[in-house]
Parts: structure tokens; sequence; C-alpha cells
């Protein structure tokens, strides 16, 4: 076989659905990839860290609950896909996919660590033939910075002996107009045949948007984020006037979203969280200090989404105060720890900053969620609490019922017929009158 042959081989394969597809990582991201491609026809193999993972998979069970479980089932039943932590069996694989967490340190500064590990992984058992995509969200030239050096040699060359690329994720957690199928895939590789491998790829599963290069691929993921992240900040901002002003500032978004044009709606909150529009814009910020650049917006845009906590605990506190209540021995019941509606995904949720300073004030705080149990330790915080049961007399029983999750479990009528005191941030509420119960947006 000549060099040139590789790649009209890989392309043969994934096109005769006879390529095994490899995916790192079976969280929000890798799993539901992973299940899509076993869904097409392909052989798959998910690898991941944790052997739980694979061992719930093994068992034909789910553990993001917005995930079917019976598809997880039919996959595993009918050998199509496969959950290990053998990462020797990179091997067998002929396209390697890489969803590993990309997360900030405290100080700001992209931590790598996870990606750096893996790419050393594949270096150990990379052959010739196979391609890998880095689909983590990163800064432009992480794919390669930290990939391609660590798999080219005198006898691996990139686009003749294996094959690289980035295809950002755009997963959207919980969200059931859209999925790995119906949302457009960007891809850019390191050179053209590497580009071509990938997007025959994608192009099995969905509509691919080929671009010129990996590092175009990596800066239109990070330009989508910062993008909302920006936008959000901006409606947080007006929120905040806008209670000043005893205007409702739902209202004057949904007005304004009658413009045909040039108006996209963005709504308020308690503060950003995912693990994408938090993070990804200070991605940027960091690669564009080598630069010599300043992202001014991206700064401004953060420093106001990390104050809204602080809004909204100081929201509570008034509202307390003007019920006779301070903050110290307040209970204080939590709605939602979950980062947004119908998910049981907490990474980076704004409740977490928003329960600890209202607990460091001297309040009894506990929760409630229907996604998220029990609270699990995060990089910053240690609650060790369960959910406690929505009933009559737990809402009651609280000082203040503080609404951080939209969820469509709850029943809002129910909720403020035996609350005294809501503090509503997601206008979960809206329209709702009570004789009995105070709410107050914030």
């Amino acid at each position: 076989m000549t060099r040139s042959d590789r790649c009209a081989e890989l392309i043969a394969k994934i096109e005769a659905r006879t390529a095994r597809i490899a995916v790192i990582g079976l969280g929000y991201v890798g799993l539901p990839l992973a299940l899509t491609f076993a869904k097409k026809g392909f052989s798959v193999l998910g690898f991941d860290t944790d052997q739980e993972k694979c061992d719930h998979i093994a068992n034909g069970r789910t553990y993001i609950r917005h995930i079917p479980l019976e598809p997880v089932k039919d996959l595993i039943g009918n050998k199509s896909f496969e959950a290990t932590s053998d990462f020797s069996r990179l091997a067998e694989a002929d396209c390697i996919l890489i969803c590993v967490p990309t997360p900030l340190t405290d100080k700001r500064v992209p931590d790598l660590s996870a990606l750096v590990n893996t790419a050393q992984t594949i270096a150990r058992f990379l052959r010739k033939g196979q391609l890998v995509v880095l689909e983590s969200t990163t800064y432009p030239e992480t794919t390669e910075e930290e990939l391609l050096f660590r798999f080219a040699s005198n006898t691996m060359k990139p686009g003749i002996d294996f094959f690289l690329a980035f295809s950002p994720e755009r997963e959207d957690p919980g969200n059931k107009g859209f999925s790995v199928t119906n949302i457009p895939k960007i891809v850019g590789g390191i050179t053209p045949a590497c580009l071509e491998a990938a997007d025959t790829l994608y192009s099995t599963i969905t509509r691919t948007v080929p671009v010129s290069s990996a590092r175009v691929a990596e800066f239109a993921k990070i330009l989508e984020n910062t993008f909302r992240s920006v936008n959000i900040a901006l409606v947080n901002e007006l929120k905040i006037l806008a209670h000043r002003m005893n205007i409702d500032i739902f209202e004057v978004i949904e007005a304004a979203a009658t413009k045909p044009f040039g108006f996209m709606p963005f709504y308020p909150g308690p503060g950003l969280g995912g693990h994408c529009i938090p993070i990804d814009p200070f991605y940027l910020t960091w690669k564009a200090k080598e630069y010599g650049f300043a992202t001014k917006f991206i700064e401004l845009a953060g420093e106001i989404n990390t104050l809204m906590p602080d809004y909204v605990v100081t929201k509570t506190a008034d509202a307390l105060n003007r019920m006779g209540r301070c903050v110290r021995n307040s209970t204080i019941l939590v709605l939602g720890v979950a980062y947004k509606k119908d998910v049981d995904d907490d990474r980076e949720s704004p409740a977490y900053p928003i329960m600890k300073k209202l607990t460091d004030q001297g309040a009894a705080v506990s929760y409630n969620d229907p996604w998220i149990p029990r609270l699990r330790p995060t990089r910053k915080y240690d609650f060790t609490m369960a959910s406690v049961p929505l009933a009559p007399e737990t809402l009651a029983a609280a000082d203040a019922v503080l609404i951080l999750a939209n969820h469509s479990d709850y029943d809002m009528q129910f909720i403020i017929r035996h609350a005294r005191l809501v503090i509503d941030t997601r206008n979960a509420t809206a329209g709702m009158k009570s004789d009995t119960c105070t709410i107050v947006p914030a």
C-alpha cells in the first residue's frame, strides 16, 4: 500500500460502515455521540477512565437522565456499542474522537491536563491509517500545539500516514429539538486529506460545514459561546437596571423579540452555568495574551455574569428584611441546583455560590431538585445534602423559596400556594398572583 492510499482506504471503510469508531470520554458530549454512530451502523468503542460508567453501559444502563435508556440496551445487545477503560484497545479503532473535559483553573488558566493525558495515551497506540478528531472546546491552535507534535514523526506524517482534525461539539443537553443528527458539524483538518477523512466521517450522521483549517474550527466554537456569554451578560446587567426602574425585563425582551430582523432574544438568570459558556470564552482570553491582545468584552461579560449570584443573594436578603427577617437563622429552600432546566448537570451551576453565600451568612439552606437527588462534590464546593421532598409542609416551613432552575416538574401554582416568600430568578411565576405569598423577581 502506498501512503496516498491510506486516506482512500479509510474513507471507503467509513462509507461502508466497516470503520470502527472510538469515543474517548463518555460524558454529556461523548455518550450521545457514541450512541449516534452506533445507531448509524458503526461498531463503536467507548473509552472512559471511570469504570463505573463502563459498568453502567455494560449493563444497559444510562447515567445521564436526558439520554433514553432503551437505545443503550439495544446497542449493547446487538454488540454495536461497547464501553471500556482499557485504552490499549484504541489500536482496534479506525477513527478516534476525543471528548474529554477542558476546564479552567481557579486563576482562569486553561486546564488541558485531561486532553494532554489523552493525547499521550493515543500516541502510544496510534497506527497508520487512523483518524483522530478533537471535539473538546479549546483555544485556537490547540490541535496543532498539543496533538500534532505528539503524533507526528519521521514514520508518521499527518495527512499521509494518519489524519488529524478538529470538530467542535455542539451539544445542548436537555434540548429535545436538537441532537447530534440535526446540528451542523464544523470540521477543520490539519491537511486537506485530514479534512476529507473527518468530513466523510461526520457526513454519515449530520450535515457538515468544512472550513479551511483546524484553527478556524476552534475559533468558531469559541465565538459561538462568547457570543452567548456577552449577550447574557448584557441582559443580566439590564435586568438589574429594570428592577430599579420597576420594569419587567422579560416583558421588554419579548416585546423587542417581535422585531423580525436584527434582534435575538437572550434571557437573564441567576448566573452562568454548564461546562461551556462560563469557561470557553476565557480560553480565548488566555490565548489572546500570547498575541498581546486584551479581550475586553469577554472580561467585562465574565465580570457581570460572575456577580449575578451576589445580586440574587442581595435580593433575597432585601426580601427577607421586608418580611421582618434577616438572612441569619432564616430557612431557605433552593429549587433547582442544575444549571439549566430539565437536566441533571450541575457543572458550574450558579446555585452553588448562591448556597455558599447564604450559608456563610448564617442561613439554613436546603434544596429540592428532581434531576439531582444528591449533591456531588465539585472542584470548588463540597455540599453534602440530599434533595428534600417538595411537600406543602416543606414550602410552608421555609422563610424564603429561591427558584434557580425552572424544571418542568415544578408546579409553580402549588409552590406559591404553600410558600410565604418566593424569590424568582427565572420568570417562572410570571403572571401569577397570591394573597398569601410574596413573589419577588431577582
